[in-house]
């Protein structure tokens, strides 16, 4: 069956099974491989991206269920116009191996589209069962805060 997805506000037609993951759909069928496969059970969120501005596990959405448009880490922003949340990713260095930073960032803009001001709970809170295998949970907090600041005018 053909279905038009839109992602990153540009729109595709697809050709798949409706049962293919939206993850392989992103990174085999389109060419976005920012979204990572980490572990196939939406167990670690490195696949998280946004369907209608939340946060989903692309890895468990079959291509039938997605009915809105699809934002990647490839739409959050670019290397020469970066989002405000990326920038505060690289100003505290979180990433060290990176793996898993794509899926960090799409969790913490749909916490900070939903609750501008989080708290340290609220914050993780949001960011469980997203998992970082370099332990980078500290500089996820404080770039998540920063950027809550940021975007709040401060």
């Amino acid at each position: 069956m053909t279905k038009t997805l839109v992602v990153n506000n540009t729109s595709y037609q697809i050709d798949l099974p409706d049962d293919v993951p939206l993850l392989w759909v992103l990174r085999d069928e389109i060419g976005l491989t920012g979204t990572k496969f980490g572990c196939g059970v939406s167990a670690c969120g490195a696949c998280t991206v946004h369907i209608n501005g939340a946060s989903v596990r692309s890895c468990q959405v079959p291509l039938s269920d997605v009915d809105g448009p699809v934002t990647t880490i490839e739409g959050l922003g670019t290397p020469d116009n970066m989002a405000i949340l990326q920038k505060a990713w690289v100003s505290h260095q979180v990433a060290q191996c990176g793996y898993c930073q794509s899926g960090q960032i799409m969790q913490a803009a749909d916490l900070l589209a939903h609750n501008p001001n989080p708290t340290d709970q609220d914050i993780d809170d949001a960011m469980n069962g997203n998992l970082c295998r370099c332990g980078t949970y500290s500089r996820i907090r404080a770039a998540i805060k920063t950027a809550a600041s940021e975007m709040n005018g401060g």
